[in-house]
């Protein structure tokens, strides 16, 4: 599991954008980006009017804002990109394509928790099954047509199939079908680029490590 120990409030501010790290609390005016949306920092205002980057820099952010929007060291997520660069079609596209099929994240997108931090903590505690079985591996990659569910007995399914009602009501990706009276759905398939995040710079990420 990706451990980032610092607040999380401090990365939003510094990618410029909200990454909903804190879920229900983002879409409020608690959400600290709401309140100070410059750099982090004593001198946040001064350097976010000043701030220039260069090539090389835009690329960094990019593709820092890729990985702990995923919640991903940097080990692991260069690893999907070798793995992206070497499969079939566009290596942005399959890069993006493998980190949204990780199960936590599908469990975010169905909304079955309402952020990756709280989808990986349900995994890792066993609350979720793939196709009828227990996974705790949060960086499970899920196959079209797989099933996801929370346990039956499991002490989180009251607040499960609230998270779902909520996201249900915000918009749930077409690529997940979800049972909101069960709180369980299936992987449908692939997300297309179309389907996914417009404002991830993919390309910058591709550059950045094609240097």
């Amino acid at each position: 599991m990706a451990r980032d120990l610092g607040p999380v409030c401090r990365i939003c501010r510094t990618e410029g954008q909200k990454l909903f790290f804190k879920g229900n609390r983002c879409y409020t005016t608690k959400c600290s980006f709401e309140k100070r949306s410059y750099w982090p920092g004593i001198h946040g205002k001064v350097k976010s009017a000043r701030l220039r980057m260069s090539e090389y820099g835009t690329q960094l952010r990019q593709k820092q804002k890729l990985r702990k929007s995923y919640g991903i060291l940097e080990r692991q997520f260069a690893g999907y990109f070798s793995k992206a660069l070497r499969g079939k079609g566009v290596t942005g596209t399959v890069l993006l394509q493998t980190l949204e099929s990780r199960l936590d994240n599908v469990v975010m997108r169905m909304g079955l928790a309402v952020s990756r931090r709280a989808s990986r903590q349900m995994v890792l505690h066993g609350h979720v099954l793939v196709d009828g079985k227990k996974v705790t591996i949060p960086s499970f990659l899920l196959k079209p047509g797989m099933s996801i569910a929370i346990r039956e007995n499991s002490s989180m399914l009251n607040r499960t199939k609230e998270n779902v009602q909520l996201a249900t009501s915000r918009g749930i990706p077409e690529w997940v079908k979800v049972d909101v009276d069960k709180a369980a759905g299936t992987f449908l398939a692939l997300p297309t680029r179309q389907q996914m995040p417009s404002d991830i710079q993919e390309n910058m990420v591709v550059e950045y490590y094609s240097r």
